[in-house]
């Protein structure tokens, strides 16, 4: 069952998500060492590998705003965190969308850092509170793109399936 590694608040920008001081490195591949670089404990553990994939990072509202840098979903991503939050910035979201990142829209999901979440379509359900929270589900076109890894791979696979049937 996931598990709640970092909770955040409401409005929080891409500059804490992915400094800015290290817009310089722009590979997915070396973006996730910066991910949360001042939050110092919890970007150790993430270096460290102590987080495993498909931990829950929980946020409020307005997750991801500030600058459309796409380096601070490329940095969660890497790390395989599953964002759950009452809602995100606009460019955040189609930027998560396009990378693939597992995004959970939950208006009001209330979740401590330890807590124990399980993951359906229609809600998030806190083992360790017992309380339930119903998600507004990504619309269909954009999930599909979320599920096959991001935007590139999506096309990729769609184009083979053309030239297959052609």
């Amino acid at each position: 069952m996931p598990t709640v590694v970092f909770k955040v608040g409401d409005d929080v920008s891409t500059d804490v998500i992915y400094p800015g001081r290290y817009m310089a490195t722009v590979l997915p591949t070396e973006t996730p060492q910066f991910a949360f670089a001042d939050e110092t404990a919890f970007n150790a553990k993430l270096k460290t590998k102590q987080v495993p994939p498909g931990s829950i990072l929980v946020g409020g509202k307005n997750f991801g705003c500030g600058s459309s840098r796409e380096q601070a979903v490329s940095c969660l991503k890497g790390h395989e965190l599953i964002i759950v939050a009452n809602d995100f910035a606009r460019i955040f979201l189609q930027n998560g969308i396009n990378l693939g990142l597992r995004m959970i829209v939950c208006p009001g999901v209330e979740a401590a850092e330890g807590d124990e979440l399980e993951l359906t379509p229609e809600a998030v359900v806190n083992k360790t509170n017992g309380k339930q929270f119903k998600i507004d589900p990504m619309p269909k076109s954009r999930q599909v793109i979320i599920d096959a890894g991001g935007l590139i791979p999506y096309t990729r696979t769609r184009l083979l399936e053309k030239t297959a049937a052609a």
